[in-house]
């Protein structure tokens, strides 16, 4: 006979300040995210590879977040030391993206690049599933809604700063726009990569001192405690909690294929589709193509900060109408969005275009969360955010191996093809969000 499990104690409460205190580290954490949107394809263009390869060069953030995150989940959820249960892994993880962005603008050949964006994305994915075990933890049900579009908000304000920042450089600080350094990588992105070094381990530290985790209570020190901490326990823990998965969650998984495959397409090739339809070049050695690079900074700003704005926005809608509802008006948004831009040949129209891309983009960095978070147990919280992160990385590995092959012989070597295929795709996944928007409100 199994005894009852006792319901979980209320947490204290925090004010609006300390939820956007506690978020503040992913400021930084989405700014190193937001550099790379914005800049590796650029960088492998200056370094001389091939349009082609583009996909799998960036194949680190998707393999790295399949391994590490479900295995830094697993274990921050057994781990009980004196500086918490998921920051020892916040400050691993930030060390390493502090490192991989100083030195990625460095570089001088395309391995050194691909070596670099590795230590990248495995410090982006030891910090990132404890950070969202973390507010999960520290907020009761009815401030969650709250505290994961509030991380999303913040999302949007990083990414929108990151993306930004080279045009700020050149504009108002007078950094050339053809310096180079070494590797043909503009000054301009040497600099805005080391603001996002110091940012990456400064805005972590603000959060970790201002807004601690909750000290464990005795019974879960306990029941840590008695878990085992061998690799073998925590692979079990995987599996385990995989095959008990929340209904909810399985039926997330066509939605991300989707949305994850779309967004994939955008950040590989939009800078080469406006390289094309505005300026008129695909040849990243020509000053046309760094104004395309700077362009498409000052949309993915513009469209951040429509993420931003929107973000905020929802938590009300959400609790009102559903976050599974609303995901699905969102991506359609988003959907139409990139189906409109390759057709695009004024710069200021692709403003326009750019408040579906961020509407979108502010959903899916929040809603899907509000969604897992009504639905998985409080003690595989770790876990199960590093498994619904597999639903990210699994659809960015099917991009990289498809894109690549079918980027010269199915989609022409035309980068606005590709942001065709995207805008379908984010369709798909707004169907496929609508139809599980009962077993989210079942579950809440």
């Amino acid at each position: 006979m199994t005894s009852t499990p006792k319901p979980p104690l209320p947490k204290p409460r925090l004010t609006v300040a300390q939820i956007f205190q506690m978020n503040l580290g992913f400021l930084g954490l989405q700014f190193s995210f937001g550099l790379q949107q914005a800049n590796m394809a650029p960088i492998w263009g200056y370094l001389g590879a091939e349009e082609a390869n583009f996909a799998w060069l960036g194949i680190a953030g998707p393999l790295t977040g399949l391994i590490v995150q479900p295995l830094i989940g697993s274990m921050s959820d057994r781990t009980s030391s004196r500086w918490g249960r998921r920051t020892p892994y916040f400050l691993i993880g930030a060390i390493m993206c502090c490192i991989g962005l100083f030195f990625m603008p460095l570089s001088a050949s395309i391995i050194m690049a691909f070596s670099l964006l590795f230590l990248l994305d495995v410090g982006n994915n030891v910090t990132m599933e404890p950070y969202r075990a973390y507010v999960n933890d520290r907020l009761n049900a009815d401030q969650r809604s709250f505290g994961f579009l509030s991380q999303s908000a913040f999302t949007g304000l990083a990414q929108c700063l990151a993306y930004l920042s080279p045009t700020i450089l050149v504009f108002l600080f007078g950094l050339s726009r053809d310096a180079t350094s070494s590797g043909n990588i503009p000054t301009f992105t040497l600099v805005s990569f080391w603001i996002g070094a110091a940012l990456s381990i400064g805005t972590i530290l603000w959060s970790i001192l201002r807004v601690p985790e909750l000290p464990l209570s005795a019974d879960e020190k306990v029941r840590i405690a008695a878990l085992p901490k061998t690799a073998g326990a925590t692979l079990r823990e995987i599996l385990d909690a995989i095959r008990e998965m929340p209904h909810a969650m399985r039926t997330m998984a066509v939605m991300s294929l989707f949305q994850w495959y779309a967004m994939s397409g955008y950040w590989g090739y939009v800078t080469n589709s406006i390289s094309r339809s505005v300026y008129d070049t695909a040849d990243a050695s020509t000053a046309a193509y760094r104004e395309a690079v700077l362009t498409n900074g000052q949309v993915g700003a513009f469209f951040n900060l429509i993420a931003f704005i929107s973000a905020l926005a929802m938590a009300p809608i959400a609790r009102k109408i559903g976050a599974g509802r609303l995901h699905a008006v969102c991506l359609i948004f988003a959907g139409i969005a990139m189906l409109v831009i390759p057709q695009i040949g004024d710069k200021s129209l692709l403003f326009v275009a750019a408040i579906g891309i961020g509407i979108g983009w502010g959903s899916i960095m929040g809603n899907p969360y509000i969604i897992l978070a009504d639905t998985i147990p409080p003690e595989r919280t770790g876990v199960y955010m590093g498994i619904f992160n597999m639903f990210i990385c699994v659809p960015m590995l099917i991009y990289a191996g498809t894109m690549t092959f079918a980027y010269d012989t199915l989609l022409g070597g035309d980068a606005r093809n590709v942001l065709i295929v995207s805008g379908i795709c984010m369709l798909i996944a707004a169907i496929a969000v609508y139809r599980i928007r009962e077993g989210r409100a079942k579950s809440a």
